[in-house]
Formats: structure tokens, sequence, C-alpha cells
């Protein structure tokens, strides 16, 4: 995706943020996930799709999003930016998904040379330790959740997820000057409550670190095409996606009660006793 079609996406995604935020709707539905990341922390990874948490019924919180696209946010794009759009809920297999729900939300202009741009607004649910809080951008409330949840959320992900996600592995990278002096304990007791076993912390680790080579190139494909330029740049000056993957590694040996490859050797932290 070239400069143009970022800026046109972000300009888009703002929008739909904002017309969340400002509504009923919206209300104590916390902005979470990459775009998040890059909206109110100014990370320099791009997102495609918007995330947000809801403890809820996940089911009723979509169907209440597409109504407000469609009342709001579809009559306001095509009045001030000039694009046609649609709203629709996602089909499919993964349309009925226990974890996930997803407006699928489409924008394209006649004749112009710019392709069509999709952008899933999903809602999920998070692991959260912490109470909601809230942000400002341009003088609109944003709910979202804190930090350290956001941080350990991403932790999470690389262990909870079918399949892994190297944009979260970058994302631990970017963010990793958030984690708590307690996250280790946090995320023990969250990795606890989500039923995720020690036996798949320790196997997705075990691939993690036998197969650096690989996830090195995948993070840097993620840099290549994800990153702002004048980022992507200077991550390449320091070693690129291999040095990225290295630091990672540490971050995550750091906090996990199991999965490090010497978490054997020392006593477990934590009690024992969240995706994007």
């Amino acid at each position: 995706m070239n400069s143009a079609e970022k800026e046109r996406v972000e300009t888009l995604q703002r929008v739909i943020a904002k017309t969340v935020a400002a509504n009923p709707a919206g209300r104590n539905l916390p902005l979470i996930g990459g775009f998040r990341y890059r909206f109110l922390d100014e990370s320099v990874r791009t997102s495609d799709d918007i995330d947000y948490h809801w403890s809820g019924d996940l089911g009723e919180k979509q169907k209440e999003l597409l109504a407000l696209f469609e009342r709001k946010l579809l009559p306001e794009v095509r009045r001030r930016l000039r694009y046609e759009c649609s709203a629709g809920l996602r089909t499919g297999p993964d349309a009925d998904s226990p974890a996930v729900r997803v407006v699928d939300l489409s924008f394209w202009q006649e004749g112009s040379s710019f392709g069509r741009i999709e952008i899933p607004v999903e809602i999920t649910r998070i692991a959260c330790a912490d109470p909601v809080i809230v942000r400002t951008a341009d003088g609109t409330i944003y709910s979202t959740v804190s930090n350290g949840d956001m941080i350990e959320s991403k932790v999470i992900a690389i262990f909870n997820r079918m399949y892994l996600r190297h944009r979260d592995l970058v994302d631990v990278f970017l963010f990793r000057d958030q984690v708590l002096p307690d996250s280790d304990r946090r995320l023990a007791a969250k990795l606890k409550a989500l039923d995720i076993p020690a036996s798949s912390v320790d196997k997705q680790m075990d691939d993690l670190r036998n197969n650096k080579a690989y996830h090195a190139r995948a993070i840097q494909e993620v840099v290549d095409t994800q990153l702002d330029l004048a980022a992507a740049d200077q991550i390449r000056d320091a070693g690129g996606g291999k040095m990225m993957m290295e630091d990672v590694l540490k971050v995550l040996v750091s906090l996990l009660p199991q999965g490090s490859s010497n978490h054997k050797a020392r006593p477990r932290r934590g009690t024992g006793d969240e995706s994007a």
C-alpha cells in the first residue's frame, strides 16, 4: 500500500472511530489493537482494521454498530468525503465465532484510480486487569483500555490465536516500554482465566526460538509493508527483523511464567492464577 492509499484508509478510520466515540453505541466500548496504537499512541505501524473490546454480548454490539454506521457514518462519508460506501455483518465460516464479531465497511469512488477500501470493525473480548480509561484526540473522548492491558493483550495474542500474526510481535517490540513491573503476575492470572495451558505457551515459545530465521523474515515483511518509511529504514539499519525477533524473545522470556528457555531452572512467578 502506497502513502496515498494509507492516507485514505487512515482518514476513513478516524471518521469511523470518531463516529463510534460520539454516539451511545460507543459508550464504554474501548478501542484496542493496532489502530488504537496508531491513533492514540502515534505508532509507526499502520493497521487495516479497527478493534474494540466488549465484555457484553458481542452479537448485540455488532448489530448496534451496524445500525449506527447505516444511520450516521455512511451519510457523513458520502457527504463530506464523496465516497460511495456500504456496511454489513460479516458472513462466511467465521461469522458466528464466539470470540469476535465483525462489521465490514466498504468505500469506493466511481471513476477513481484507487481501488475499493475494506475496513473491518471487529468486536472482541480481551482480559483486562484495569478499569476502562478515556483518552482525548482533537477534542473527542475515546474509551480505551490501559497501556498495561494493551501490551499484555498483545503478548497473549501470540499464544491464543489459531495462527500467529507477526504484527503482534512487531507491536510487542514497539511498545515493550509499556510493560508493567508486575506484568508477569498479571499475565499468569490472565493465561489461567483464559484457560491457555502452559504446554501451549511452551510449544509456541519453542517454535519462536527454533524457527527464528523464519519469524524474523515474517517480521521484516510487516516492517516493509506496514511501517512508516522513516521508521522502516531505521529498523533495517539497526538489524531489521532479526534484531526485532531477538528483542521480542527477551521480552517474552522476562514476562512468562512458562515458555522461556530457562523456566525449568527458576521458580514460577505469579499465582498461576485477551484478542484484537
